[in-house]
């Protein structure tokens, strides 16, 4: 699942394969988005903020997001595609190099000057040397609604998925349906902020500590099973700002009280 450490992969590849690099194809097949071309212009970085993709080029930004299935493939010009081609949804190439966005969100094209008006509303971002620890835990602590809901909105705290959010309550203990109000959320936002960084340069995500497939994860999608701290087993249940927005959530009832 695309998260805040994925994101920061992405922009990395993407950044050491086109940077400072000039555009020999542009193609974006979106709608409203199709006719836009920067081919011609150099790119000058691409940046991740939170689970936001911005490549600047010349004076503009292409926007995307990964959502639940996009990924962003790098590889030699003219080598056949990995993933199906009519889910390419931005085509880029330079000097070589070619990178295809497939299944990618929100694609569009702005003056990078305009960049705040996409991005502006996100908090603070563990991964982003501007990190503000003081300005996330205070942000939590002034949400009403469940810590679960609180840390999955990205105006709080920048770069957190469902995944994160289930693991790093069941590090900090704390029952997901308690009010963030009533959480230690300066601490909390210290446990995902290391989270996030000891993952982003790992090739494979753990929040055990363990990479092996199966032993990776404390709690996610591991209902029915064990705790491995306690032995009792793992609960399932959905929580959400509203019902269009439920996420599946998993807790030990014993280690989060």
């Amino acid at each position: 699942m695309p998260e805040g450490d994925t994101v920061w992969q992405t922009a990395r590849r993407l950044h050491e394969a086109l940077a400072g690099k000039t555009l020999t194809r542009f193609e974006l097949r979106v709608p409203r988005q199709a006719m836009l071309d920067l081919t011609g212009q150099t790119v000058r970085e691409v940046a991740p903020r939170g689970k936001h993709l911005l490549l600047r080029a010349g004076e503009f930004t292409l926007h995307s997001h990964l959502k639940m299935e996009g990924v962003w493939d790098v590889h030699p010009a003219g080598a056949r595609w990995r993933r199906p081609a009519h889910t390419a949804r931005a085509i880029l190439a330079a000097d070589g190099v070619e990178a295809v966005g497939f299944d990618i969100a929100q694609v569009q094209v702005v003056p990078t000057r305009d960049e705040h008006a996409l991005v502006g509303y996100l908090g603070p971002d563990p991964l982003q040397p501007d990190w503000e620890p003081e300005t996330a835990a205070k942000n939590l602590a002034a949400d009403p609604r469940p810590i679960h809901v609180a840390l999955l909105d990205q105006r709080n705290l920048a770069g957190l998925g469902n995944e994160y959010v289930n693991e790093v309550l069941f590090v900090r203990g704390i029952h997901p349906q308690t009010k963030a109000s009533e959480v230690d959320t300066a601490a909390l936002v210290e446990t995902a902020a290391r989270m996030l960084r000891a993952n982003r340069d790992r090739p494979v995500r753990t929040f055990t500590g363990d990479a092996r497939r199966g032993r990776d994860r404390w709690v996610y999608r591991r209902e029915h099973q064990p705790c491995r701290r306690c032995g009792r087993l793992i609960e399932r249940t959905e929580l959400g700002a509203d019902p269009t927005q439920e996420r599946i959530v998993f807790w030990c009832p014993n280690c989060q009280r």
